[in-house]
C-alpha cells in the first residue's frame, strides 16, 4: 500500500516540475518573461476614431467602384434610362421657340437652339420623332426630297386657334356650329397682339365682347350682325331725355280715375296677408303594439255601465 502512495507522490512531483519548466521557458523577444497585458481603456481613443473613418472611406470607395462597374455593363436597354423625360422637356422648349419665332424651322436650327448638335444620333432621332407626333407642332416634308429622312422637313407651331387677322377671326366665327364664345386666351396662343383688332371689330359692331371688370381686357368674343344696329339721331335722343315720365303711383291713380284697371298694382301698396300660425299636429294614438301586461288583464277591465241601476 505504501509503495502505491509513493508512486503517486513521485508522479505528482514530476508533473509539477515539468509544468514549471515550461512556464519559465516562455519569454518575450527581449528575454523578459511574459506578463499579462493591461486591460484596454473603455474610453475611445484617437486611433479607434481614425480606424472608423478609414473603414467608412473604404466602404465609399467600394460602392463607387461597384456603381462604375454596373454603369459599364451593357444591357438590352440604353444606359441613360431617364433620357426620355429629358427629351420631352426639350420638346417643351422647342414649342416655346417655334411659338416665339412664328415661322418654319428646320431640325438643324432646332438642334442649334437646344445646343444638341453634338448629341448622339439616337437622342436626335427621339426628339424628331416626338416633334412629328406632337399636337402643337406641324411638320411639313421637304419638297426637294423624294424620300424623307428622319431629320428632313420643317417644323412650325400649331396654335389652339389658327387665326391671325380680323378677316380670319370673322370667318372662324361664321364657320362655328355652336353658340359658344371664343376665349381670347386661346386666340392669343397664335395671335398674341389680337387686342387691338378685337377693339376695332367691336367698334364696327361685327363682334360682341365681354371684358374683365378689373382691367377691362377682352375675355370672350361672339359674332354680331352690324345690319341690326341702327343709328338714332342726336336730336331725337335729346328730346327723349327731356321727357319727364310720371311716377308709378300717378299712372295707377290716373288709370283708376278714368275707370280703367291698371295692368299691375303698385308693389309698394300691396297688402301682404298675415302669416297664419302653424297648427301643431296632434300625435295619433298608438295602435297595436305588443302587450306586456297580459297577466293583469283582469284588473284593467272597464266596468263602467255594467252595474248601472
Amino acid at each position: 500500500m505504501s509503495s502505491y502512495l509513493e508512486k503517486q507522490q513521485r508522479a505528482f512531483k514530476g508533473n509539477v516540475a515539468s509544468a514549471a519548466s515550461k512556464v519559465n521557458n516562455t519569454k518575450r523577444p527581449n528575454g523578459l518573461t511574459s506578463k499579462p497585458e493591461a486591460a484596454p481603456s473603455p474610453a475611445p481613443s484617437n486611433a479607434s476614431n481614425a480606424s472608423k473613418t478609414e473603414k467608412e472611406n473604404n466602404k465609399r470607395k467600394r460602392d463607387a467602384a461597384l456603381a462604375a462597374s454596373n454603369a459599364s455593363t451593357v444591357y438590352s436597354q440604353p444606359a441613360q434610362t431617364g433620357y426620355g423625360t429629358t427629351a420631352f422637356t426639350q420638346v417643351t422648349y422647342v414649342i416655346d421657340f417655334l411659338k416665339a419665332k412664328d415661322e418654319p424651322k428646320t431640325f438643324e436650327q432646332i438642334l442649334a437652339y437646344l445646343n444638341q448638335m453634338k448629341a448622339t444620333e439616337d437622342s436626335k432621332r427621339l426628339i424628331a420623332q416626338i416633334l412629328r407626333r406632337h399636337e402643337r407642332v406641324t411638320w411639313s416634308p421637304d419638297p426637294a426630297l423624294k424620300a424623307q429622312s428622319w431629320d428632313s422637313g420643317t417644323f412650325v407651331h400649331r396654335p389652339l386657334i389658327n387665326v391671325r387677322s380680323k378677316n380670319q377671326l370673322i370667318s372662324y366665327i361664321q364657320a362655328k356650329t355652336d353658340a359658344r364664345g371664343i376665349p381670347v386666351k386661346e386666340l392669343k396662343d397664335g395671335w398674341p397682339d389680337c387686342e387691338d383688332a378685337i377693339n376695332e371689330l367691336e367698334a364696327e359692331h361685327k363682334i360682341l365682347v365681354t371684358r374683365t371688370k378689373k382691367d377691362n381686357h377682352a375675355r370672350m368674343v361672339w359674332g354680331n350682325d352690324p345690319s341690326l344696329v341702327h343709328k338714332v339721331d342726336t336730336e331725337f335722343q335729346v328730346m327723349w331725355n327731356k321727357i319727364e315720365l310720371p311716377s308709378v303711383d300717378d299712372i295707377v291713380r290716373k288709370l283708376m280715375d278714368a275707370g280703367q284697371k291698371p295692368a299691375s298694382e303698385d308693389p309698394s301698396k300691396r297688402i301682404k296677408a298675415a302669416a297664419k300660425p302653424k297648427e301643431k299636429k296632434k300625435k295619433a294614438p298608438r295602435k297595436g303594439g305588443k302587450v306586456t301586461n297580459s297577466h293583469m288583464a283582469h284588473l284593467l277591465v272597464d266596468y263602467n255601465g255594467k252595474f248601472s241601476r
